[in-house]
């Protein structure tokens, strides 16, 4: 690997001197990210062959609260780089999330279609009733068995295969997906260059549209945007209904519009996965899959 990325320098595998531990945005290039993903996702499977290797009886400590604190730096990294992704994103950014989501995709179908780390919390769970666990441990060890469970833990080794197939192509579509909706956003720009038009508005509504034109080569005039700061006050406040129109219905078409970044056919092969999983888990409908677990 590059010097950028040797272990010595990436702020992943350091210790973070900063207020509360934040992560250090400033010190984190896009290159630590992908050697980190790995390192992270290898440790886990380090630590998930530990408890799946350990040679006692199954119990809570060993196995639930041992499985409930493995990979630690792979949610250190992915905290980060999602945070990044969904607030500040940039097409580096993105090819690395394209190139990480198969890789996580199949790192937790290796965990939760492992068989003997299943059968230990299964152990667990079977004398949950014997165990003196409070209120907190219990819900631990019903959650996780459950997790097991709905990550495809009971099904047979066929379509334990098929499971593995859906999930990677859903995290890759929900990928593309997101993609297309923020190209969309950015895609988008209502032009105003008569004052009348902002009847309604405050001034400091106007001021950051300006704002906005003069980062967009448009000087001297307002631009808003399909981004919520921008949208939100114009729908809100402002007094031309044609223009409300306009960015109304650009703000609810998105993806929506038969271009390079319609997402129609991601939605239909999106359901008709979601919809094959859920049969696979014996639910009906991908809906009895989600509100079996939510209220």
């Amino acid at each position: 690997s590059s010097s950028t990325t040797e272990a010595g320098e990436n702020p992943f595998f350091q210790e973070w001197e900063t207020p509360f531990g934040v992560p250090p945005f400033d010190q984190i290039k896009p290159a630590h990210y992908l050697p980190a993903f790995k390192e992270g996702m290898a440790k886990q499977i380090d630590e998930i062959n530990a408890i799946v290797n350990n040679s006692e009886e199954a119990g809570f400590e060993n196995t639930l609260v041992a499985f409930d604190e493995s990979g630690y730096l792979l949610k250190t990294v992915r905290s980060v780089f999602d945070n990044l992704t969904n607030a500040l994103t940039s097409d580096e950014l993105q090819n690395i999330a394209k190139e990480v989501a198969p890789l996580l995709s199949k790192h937790y179908d290796d965990i939760y279609l492992n068989e003997k780390l299943f059968s230990r919390i299964k152990e667990v769970y079977n004398k949950k009733d014997e165990l003196t666990l409070d209120a907190e441990q219990m819900m631990l060890l019903e959650k996780t068995y459950k997790k097991f469970v709905r990550g495809g833990a009971n099904l047979e080794a066929d379509k334990k295969e098929r499971f593995r197939e859906i999930n990677s192509e859903l995290s890759l579509l929900s990928l593309q997906f997101g993609e297309n909706l923020l190209a969309e956003i950015n895609n988008f720009k209502l032009v105003i260059d008569n004052e009348a038009d902002l009847a309604g508005l405050s001034q400091n509504i106007r001021d950051a549209a300006a704002e906005t034109a003069k980062n967009m080569g448009e000087e001297g005039k307002w631009v808003f945007t399909l981004q919520v700061p921008s949208i939100v006050p114009f729908l809100q406040y402002a007094e031309n209904r044609e223009l409300r129109e306009k960015i109304y219905k650009a703000y609810i078409n998105k993806g929506n519009n038969n271009n390079a970044f319609d997402n129609k056919e991601i939605i239909k092969k999106t359901v008709a996965l979601r919809l094959e999983r859920a049969n696979l888990l014996g639910f009906d409908t991908h809906a009895d899959f989600v509100l079996d677990n939510n209220m």
